[in-house]
């Protein structure tokens, strides 16, 4: 590292909670800013793949969540009418052992900010930001909505998410286009109901209708392993659906996929199930001056590949190697880019691609999906690929991040295995 930087980082999601914790063992002075008055998490359950995996190694936290999670092995999927295969992916068909984690939100936000509170990194909550200026001095200050200001810092690392007010200082515009299609989530005890406690499996109706079960793991209290139930949704049908009631709801669900009645069973208040909203947003130059955005800020997609999460690690690996290696701040955010360039922008056409055949109103797609998708998934070679895709390793990001994978985890994977045999 060439010097010390002070830099405050806007936002305790995964992107900023990791960029805390990475770039502050890396010596520089961090300060944490968010909005909520109590950190949180939003959402239900997500996969950490093998990727993400990586980066939270690196940490010394993939060892505790594998342990509360459950562990991915496959990722499967039936026509909900006909039965036929749709989605046959299985983590086996790479060379050496990999799997993904099914998580709640929580535990993977609180192992996180856990481990940011135990180092000197400051936190400061109930603060708003809606812009950020550039001093003559080269530095930036946050301006808070309340208007007293935060700073100055020799950068700003944007990790609010897809709403950020600073999007207008990025270097180039943002592109930003909202999905028709959301997701109603619920997490329920998984319980003795049939389900893998090592897939992910969805159940679809042309490609209107989806309904998914991820084994998550457990979280502080639970007594039992926990599932993330969820649903496709129009963003425009939320409010017909609340009118509707919850029991037309649950019949729907039940009648594509009798299988989650006891699931169902554990719902009894609307309240239990939050509606996701989902976009495709692009930054093509993540950074601004002396600023850089990592996240669902700089890049997002439909949930269809879960990415998410893990392209945010990868995210805050990349800068904090960025920094490292350059002279200068402004160097430091070109050589950000650059690392990160060519595998978000494969993922996110990757997702641009397949989402709309398994989340759209097209008759036609589904068709093909349906036909096309499962023997050509038999072909040599080809479920590789698709391990590789959802695995979020195509492009070899941990190469060039210097990251290696977790292999002492496979034993620990292991012993939550039996453990939970031995239930």
């Amino acid at each position: 590292m060439s010097r010390s930087h002070a830099i405050a980082i806007i936002g305790c999601g995964t992107a900023g909670l990791a960029a805390a914790l990475l770039l502050e063992r890396a010596g520089h002075k961090v300060t944490l800013v968010e909005r909520f008055v109590e950190p949180q998490p939003l959402g239900s359950g997500l996969i950490l793949q093998p990727s993400g995996l990586a980066v939270l190694h690196a940490l010394g936290l993939a060892a505790p969540l594998i342990a509360a999670g459950s562990r991915i092995d496959r990722l499967f999927g039936l026509n909900a009418v006909t039965g036929s295969v749709v989605l046959d992916v299985r983590y086996a068909a790479l060379k050496r052992e990999r799997f993904g984690v099914g998580i709640h939100r929580a535990a993977l936000f609180e192992t996180l900010f856990t481990a940011v509170q135990r180092q000197p990194i400051a936190i400061e909550t109930g603060v708003e930001i809606v812009d950020v200026e550039a001093g003559g001095d080269g530095k930036a200050s946050l301006l808070a909505a309340s208007g007293h200001r935060i700073g100055p810092f020799d950068l700003v690392v944007d990790a609010s998410g897809t709403r950020s007010a600073l999007l207008g200082h990025a270097v180039w515009p943002v592109v930003s286009v909202p999905l028709s299609y959301g997701a109603l989530w619920a997490n329920v005890p998984l319980g003795e109901t049939g389900f893998d406690r090592h897939a992910l499996e969805q159940r679809y109706h042309r490609a209107s209708v989806m309904v998914g079960v991820l084994p998550i793991g457990r979280h502080g209290e639970e007594p039992e392993p926990q599932a993330a139930l969820f649903w496709s949704l129009k963003a425009d049908a939320l409010e017909a659906w609340r009118s509707a009631g919850l029991a037309t709801w649950k019949g729907e669900v039940e009648r594509t996929w009798p299988a989650t009645a006891p699931l169902l069973a554990q719902i009894a208040d609307p309240g239990q199930l939050t509606f996701a909203s989902y976009r495709h947003q692009t930054l093509p130059q993540p950074f601004g001056r002396r600023l850089a955005f990592i996240g669902d800020t700089a890049h997002s997609t439909s949930p269809q590949l879960g990415q998410g999460a893990n392209m945010a690690l990868l995210d805050a690996c990349a800068l904090a190697v960025a920094l490292d290696d350059a002279a200068d701040i402004e160097a430091a955010l070109g050589n950000y880019a650059q690392l990160r360039r060519w595998h978000v922008r494969l993922y996110q056409a990757a997702s641009r691609m397949f989402t709309p055949f398994y989340q759209s109103d097209s008759a036609v797609l589904p068709l093909i999906r349906d036909r096309v998708v499962p023997p050509l998934a038999q072909l040599p070679g080809i479920d590789r690929m698709l391990a590789l895709l959802v695995s979020g390793l195509i492009g070899d990001p941990l190469r060039r991040l210097g990251l290696k994978e977790p292999t002492a985890v496979d034993a620990i994977a292991q012993e939550v295995a039996d453990r939970e045999v031995g239930l």
